[in-house]
């Protein structure tokens, strides 16, 4: 068994494509290795600025030798179509086997591949593999770029390294010969050919030249680093994950290093100046004990500078100041306005072609808002509710939103802090745009937002298609879930959904139905079980409708549950094919079960539907009813455990289809009202398992 090494460098490949180029190269190689007949015991790919790399582990020698039988057409089929399995089988006439079968004589072709030395395929398939690779965005380069036909990559290629063990694997691509040399660090790395001796020591030899192969490693030292140099000036650095994963695609040897900015900055709020370090110049930000941002920023580097890196922090600190003092202007500027001025704007901003502006949303979304704070959310003044949901967009029109569209609804919410407003209206305007909100102005305002969005658009005939969904209404039905199944808020949803105008609520609630399904499956609720809850209709309370779901769902996984459902399915099976037989429906006909000739199963079954003392005058299911409406739904589902031994009994010891006609239907009757009963629960046919 040997090892494999293909590198591919070239001129830096953008820190975003890289984790995606590591896993085409992994899918093309593995793609490669099947149609060669050849297997790997692991692959590991690597991506730095410079170089993408894949190793493989445990390559046998050769490719084993493989036999195929493909029977052809008839032995007396035209001459073109011969001809067709000849050529597709590379074959003479005279190399088919004629063979006699049942339906004839036919023309059978023995092929056999002997094995090739795997070196050799990988020479043979490598350069289709390099240059059929696929980039968001690639150039020309070189003299042959005057041709739209020359070679294409993300940047300039200028090395291949392909080492079988430690030979090197010989082709062409793009241009280039593959050889074993390549380059290390582009400042540390002596600025000479490296040349590989095996792919087991390749991550060694380019450590040695200052290169840290694996991304993973550099993400670890980014953050060790960072870290260190925030506590050696007694700060904490602030996680950010992404940032960790762009700088590690940004440096192939990265050192952190601290640096800071003038405190006066820390008057315009933190997400600004965070966002600023962070877009735009990839730096961490750090916080004091308290946990407030401080006036300091990590940075990586490239490389180990011999000052230590007072000369690179200190271009750093020059660029920050710079894009800090951009960012003071906008906040500046804005702060000196009220934020009601910011909403006349919203007249010039069109929210959808045929849904009109922004200003006519607010109009909206603040009515709407009003209506939901009136009707389910008693204890906070409407008023309020209102005059957050037209200043919630204000801030689209200001300057600062925008140099940092990521922060419209932060921004708001500051100005209006700034400007004495409300605490209610300060939340509402800073969570305007945030999954979950929390507290019941932001979430009346949010919730009002969203529903009309839906609204709108499906009102316009404008909907989620497939994988296609521009204006993510998928996720603005997932964001009105959260706020009423996490927050366990009662509210209705069809009479909402009127409110807000919509012109068929019935289906608008089967659209969440089905976000309420994939959003309940990572909680493990089933998603047939809300099926089945939600076919009885008229249930649009979703915290009530996932109480019911759970307490139905704990019901059927009982040994009492799976067996009811059975007897229901027997029950619904026999009904559906007699009433096919005498083409009418079934109903339970409780004049019938007065008949003195019942058999003792019916009997017991029977009682059943008759009112009973215990059940306060009513009959089971009614009883099962009752007990859905006082929201007691584990006593429903106890109460209805009690059918197992009734319905097992009748099944037991009766036979339906009797000889004597009346004796038949009032059997069939009775099926009837397990069947009809057990569907005031839910509808138990859209049960699976």
């Amino acid at each position: 068994m040997a090892d494999f090494l293909l590198e591919l460098f070239s001129e830096e490949i953008p820190a975003r494509m890289q984790p995606a180029a590591a896993q085409q190269l992994r899918e093309k190689f593995e793609a490669l290795l099947a149609d060669s007949g050849l297997s790997a015991d692991a692959l590991e790919t690597h991506a730095t600025p410079r170089r993408l790399a894949l190793i493989a582990r445990g390559l046998p020698a050769a490719s084993q030798a493989v036999s195929e039988e493909r029977r052809g057409p008839r032995a007396d089929a035209p001459a073109a179509a011969i001809e067709g399995f000849l050529k597709s089988t590379g074959l003479t006439r005279a190399q088919l086997e004629e063979r006699e079968t049942g339906k004839g004589v036919f023309l059978f072709a023995n092929l056999a591949r002997e094995g090739r030395p795997a070196a050799e395929l990988l020479a043979a398939k490598l350069p289709a593999l390099i240059g059929g690779f696929q980039w968001p965005k690639s150039q020309r380069w070189g003299r042959a770029s005057v041709s739209t036909s020359s070679p294409r990559w993300v940047r300039p290629l200028r090395g291949i390294v392909a080492l079988f063990d430690k030979d090197v694997v010989p082709f062409e691509a793009l241009g280039l010969q593959s050889g074993r040399e390549t380059f290390g660090h582009r400042f540390m790395g002596g600025g000479k050919p490296l040349s590989i001796d095996s792919p087991d020591s390749y991550a060694g030899q380019l450590h040695t030249a200052h290169v840290v192969l694996s991304a993973g490693e550099r993400r670890a030292l980014i953050r060790a680093g960072a870290e260190a140099a925030a506590a050696n000036a007694g700060l904490q650095l602030r996680v950010d994950e992404a940032l960790e994963a762009e700088n590690a695609g940004l440096t192939e040897w990265p050192v952190p290093l601290l640096g800071r900015f003038d405190p006066a900055f820390l008057e315009v709020p933190p997400e600004i100046i965070q966002l600023t370090m962070a877009t735009n110049q990839k730096y961490f930000a750090v916080e004091d004990a308290d946990g407030k941002l401080a006036p300091g920023f990590v940075c990586v580097s490239n490389l180990v500078a011999p000052d230590g890196g007072r000369t690179i922090v200190a271009g750093n600190e020059r660029v920050l100041s710079a894009r800090l003092s951009d960012a003071r202007f906008f906040w500046t500027n804005d702060k000196a306005k009220p934020l009601e001025s910011f909403t006349e704007k919203l007249k010039d901003i069109v929210f959808h072609e045929q849904l009109g502006t922004m200003a006519e949303k607010v109009e909206r979304v603040a009515k709407l808002a009003r209506w939901l704070a009136t009707e389910y959310f008693p204890n906070v003044d409407p008023d309020m509710v209102e005059r957050a949901a037209r200043l919630a967009k204000a801030d689209l029109t200001t300057g600062t939103v925008g140099e940092f569209p990521e922060l419209q609804g932060v921004i708001g919410g500051y100005l209006a802090e700034a400007q004495g407003e409300k605490p209610g209206i300060v939340s509402a305007l800073k969570q305007h745009y945030s999954a979950c909100p929390e507290g019941c102005v932001p979430v009346a305002v949010a919730l009002a937002d969203r529903l009309d969005t839906l609204v709108s658009f499906f009102g316009a005939g404008i909907r989620p298609t497939g994988s296609k969904d521009p204006f993510a209404l998928r996720r603005a039905a997932l964001g009105v879930l959260d706020m009423l199944v996490s927050g366990g808020r009662r509210i209705a949803l069809k009479p909402a959904l009127e409110a807000a105008g919509a012109k068929d609520a019935d289906d608008l609630i089967a659209f969440f139905a089905d976000r309420l399904k994939v959003q309940q499956r990572e909680a493990g609720v089933r998603h047939d079980l809300i099926d089945a809850v939600l076919a009885l209709g008229g249930e649009d309370d979703l915290v009530r409708l996932l109480v019911r779901v759970k307490a139905l769902q704990a019901f059927v996984e009982t040994e009492d549950g799976r067996n009811l459902l059975a007897g229901y399915r027997r029950a619904a099976n026999i009904l559906k094919a007699e009433e096919k037989k005498d083409g009418k429906s079934h109903r339970l006909d409780l004049a019938a079960l007065q008949s003195p000739y019942l058999d003792e199963a019916e009997k017991n079954l029977a009682r059943l539907f008759a009112p009973s003392e215990g059940a306060g005058g009513m009959q089971l299911f009614d009883e099962a009813d009752a007990l859905f409406g006082r929201e007691d739904f584990e006593g429903a589902m106890k109460l209805l455990a009690t059918l197992r031994e009734p319905v097992d009994r009748f099944f037991d010891d009766v036979t339906v289809n009797d000889a004597d006609p009346a004796v038949r239907a009032r059997r069939l009757g009775l099926l009837a009202g397990v069947r009809d009963g057990m569907h005031k629960v839910a509808d138990f046919s859209r049960i699976e398992g």
